[in-house]
């Protein structure tokens, strides 16, 4: 029980650290204050770190990664690109992350009372990518 549940939480934080790199690449170029993309490419990277981190973990147990859903990234996509369409500013930008950082709160959250017995390494890792994106929705919330 241990190994399957932290196996799926590794899993779903994969999955949504993908999600989260995305989700920044997509919005990146229409940033227009140095700052607010300085803290986005900053966040990427730390997402990335976090990606990392997981694949040792995932390679310890011989799993491979997971795709964010293909429905939610589809779904994330278009809203991106019709409200950027709309307004083209860093307050839709911001709340777009904003939006998606709460999201992923929100799952991850579900994911660490999902699947209890995990081992405390990955609950850790599941908990650092929360606090990344609380930390991110803190740093942003000047743009909104």
């Amino acid at each position: 029980m241990i190994e399957h549940d932290t196996i799926a939480l590794l899993k779903e934080c994969n999955a949504g650290v993908k999600m989260g790199v995305t989700s920044i690449e997509d919005v990146l170029d229409n940033v227009k204050d140095s700052k607010f993309k300085q803290t986005l490419q900053e966040n990427k990277e730390r997402h990335q770190q976090l990606g990392s981190k997981l694949h040792e973990a995932l390679n310890r147990y011989g799993e491979a990664g997971k795709e964010p859903n293909p429905m939610a990234r589809g779904m994330s996509w278009i809203k991106t690109n019709v409200m950027l369409e709309m307004n083209d500013s860093d307050h839709t930008v911001a709340d777009l992350m904003t939006d998606g950082c709460n999201m992923g709160v929100k799952s991850l959250s579900r994911y660490l009372n999902k699947y209890q017995a995990a081992d405390e390494t990955s609950k850790g890792i599941a908990e650092d990518l929360i606090a990344l994106e609380l930390k991110l929705t803190d740093d942003i919330r000047c743009y909104l």
